[in-house]
């Protein structure tokens, strides 16, 4: 096994990075940034005419892109953020609807779920000490 000296990903990202579909790229980044307190960190037109934009979503990237001729593509993703009650919150007052309140497991994860007005769910969780 030989090393490769170069990296495998650009700075920030991670080995796996969720991308959505979707038609309406400017309002999902909306919805990302109202909802989780994503950060855009690029966009740009791409070669088909179509939107391209990475956002940071705590420690991880996620990108997504689109244009009229897409044809979306609604995604799960699961989130660890520090509040789960208020990004549950924050989510509603974005446009979301509850798939599930907010809730302990016996996982020791406390996770809420909505769905975005794009069709992506979004399941929220922390650790909890209980």
């Amino acid at each position: 096994m030989t090393t490769n000296p170069v990296k495998p990903v650009r700075e920030g990202f991670h080995t796996v990075t969720p991308y959505l579909i979707t038609l309406d790229v400017d309002g999902l980044i909306d919805f990302i940034k109202r909802a989780f307190d994503g950060v855009e960190t690029f966009r740009t037109i791409g070669s088909a005419g179509g939107t391209h934009a990475e956002l940071r979503l705590g420690d991880s990237m996620i990108m997504l892109g689109g244009n009229a001729q897409t044809s979306p593509m609604p995604c799960m993703i699961h989130l660890y953020l520090p509040d789960v009650d208020g990004f549950y919150e924050r989510a509603l007052q974005a446009g979301a609807t509850s798939i599930a309140v907010p809730t302990n497991f016996e996982d020791g994860d406390r996770r809420g779920g909505v769905q975005d007005p794009f069709g992506n769910q979004w399941y929220i969780s922390a650790p909890y000490s209980g």
